[in-house]
């Protein structure tokens, strides 16, 4: 039985949408990680769901006969277990306001989307329903008696502070990054507010998990909004719940993400991105340490200890009056920057091969390791996507290898060109420091060889061409210095 067989399926997602190039566009960003249902329209939707155990519907808002909303209220009714997400292309969200709590929806995402979001808002939701099956087993736990209810939260909150735990955030050894956590862990034992800066995919909310669960607030929730994936209005509501009637729609009490942190830590992504109006109404909550759900006469205390998160420069921002300085002083109680992957070249060995253990797992493709030519070149590469791009780039170069060992020629052209080429001949191949003539300008053709035909991935007609040579010749000199067949075919 290989790994293939022995991983476990990846979680069903059903995307329902009459547009077919916005179906297909859908399922080309998510088919690597999840099984891919379409549907055209909301009865397609309903045969698939009765003959499949879907994890996330994804469903458009506008459709011929029913609306997005009408039909993930049906879908909470007859499928109350599945996920509900409303994607819409109108600015316009009067009609998803209204039937957001009917339908129970989890999350409402604007076109056009991108498809990091996306695929981190499906992930997500694969997550709040694995927390949601979890907690009916603590609601079944409850029945049986608390002494088994307080061992299992003991278990999983260790499991939770050795999974998420700083020697958890990959990286090499004198890295960057360690300053950077060495802070963090004596910051987490203090209740103070924390601001991470740093750009997409440096792994800040990692380090927000970090200090989560080394600080004394562990036992509690951790929570996240990201403050850049969804409008004012229903950012208010998420944040801080609202009444019964606070608006068309609000048919029942919603608890807000500040409450269900009481006790915790809640993780603010992006709060540069959000506007004046919503920081006016953030400071409040953080200088009164309560909050008012819309709707509501009656303020609610909460104890949270608040982490936020930003790519831009807020302090450029606020001398330019748009981030409140008020806000940003009670946010960065500490500032910790996260530096980008260009500046840790030496993290990206350890980062890329857990990345391809995990990313193996997933694929069914276990026990693979790269080439030597490969980590050369990753390091080179300068990653302005950081670790977010090397998953992907693994996660592609994976998926194209055929056997145990990930070639170099599996990744993007980018990913090859510029300092590639030296890495891989500095690294690859030592001159010889004694020897015939003959023998060392033989180790110096071996080089340009091995690093002309890495940069062109093997495309033997290029590399002919560059170097001056015929094909046929080019093959002698490949198989002369045994480098032929190390990029398959050419």
């Amino acid at each position: 039985m290989n790994a293939r067989d022995t991983a476990p399926a990846p979680p069903t997602v059903l995307l329902v949408d009459d547009e077919p190039r916005s179906l297909e566009a859908m399922r080309r960003t998510l088919d690597e990680d999840f099984a891919i249902l379409a549907a055209d329209g909301a009865d397609a939707a309903r045969e698939l769901l009765a003959r499949h155990e879907v994890a996330v519907v994804l469903c458009d808002q506008r459709m011929p006969g029913t609306s997005g909303v009408q039909f993930l209220q049906e879908v909470r009714e007859r499928w109350p277990d599945t996920v509900r997400i409303v994607v819409s292309g109108y600015t316009d969200s009067e009609d998803i306001i209204a039937g957001i709590n009917q339908a129970g929806i989890h999350q409402y995402l604007l076109k056009p989307w991108m498809p990091d979001h996306l695929r981190e808002t499906v992930r997500a939701a694969v997550e709040a329903r694995t927390l949601h099956r979890d907690l009916a087993r603590v609601e079944l736990d409850l029945r049986a008696g608390g002494a088994v209810l307080r061992e299992r939260r003991v278990q999983r909150l260790a499991q939770a502070k050795s999974a998420f735990g700083f020697d958890r955030i990959e990286r090499a050894d004198g890295s960057p990054l360690d300053a950077v956590c060495e802070v963090a862990a004596r910051v987490a034992r203090h209740d103070l507010s924390v601001l991470v800066l740093g750009e997409s995919g440096t792994g800040k909310e990692l380090l927000a998990r970090a200090i989560h669960y080394a600080s004394p607030r562990a036992g509690g929730a951790f929570v996240v909004e990201n403050c850049a994936a969804i409008p004012d209005t229903l950012l208010e509501s998420e944040l801080f719940g609202h009444k019964r009637g606070a608006f068309t729609g609000a048919v029942d009490d919603h608890v807000g993400l500040f409450q269900r942190a009481h006790g915790g830590t809640i993780f603010l992504d992006e709060i540069g991105e959000t506007s004046a109006a919503f920081q006016v109404k953030l400071l409040r909550v953080l200088q009164e340490g309560e909050v008012r759900p819309v709707g509501s006469t009656r303020a609610l205390p909460v104890d949270v200890r608040v982490v936020a998160a930003t790519h831009r420069p807020l302090e450029e921002d606020m001398r330019a009056g748009r981030f409140r300085a008020d806000l940003y002083y009670r946010l960065a109680g500490v500032t910790l920057a996260m530096p980008p992957l260009r500046e840790r070249a030496g993290d990206v060995a350890p980062i890329a091969r857990r990345l391809l253990a995990e990313v193996g797992a997933e694929l069914g493709r276990a026990g693979q390791d790269f080439d030597d030519d490969v980590l050369p070149c990753l390091m080179a590469y300068p990653w302005p996507g950081n670790v977010r791009e090397l998953r992907n780039e693994i996660a592609r170069a994976v998926a194209l290898a055929d056997g145990e060992r990930v070639p170099a020629r599996a990744f993007s052209a980018r990913v090859l060109r510029g300092r590639c080429g030296e890495a891989v001949a500095a690294q690859a191949t030592s001159l010889p420091a004694a020897g015939t003539l003959a023998e060392r300008l033989d180790a110096v053709e071996a080089m340009l060889l091995r690093e002309t035909m890495l940069r062109l991935r093997w495309n033997k007609t290029h590399a002919a061409r560059e170097l001056g040579l015929s094909r046929v010749g080019l093959r002698a000199k490949l198989q002369r210095f045994g480098l032929e067949g190390k990029g398959g075919r050419g």
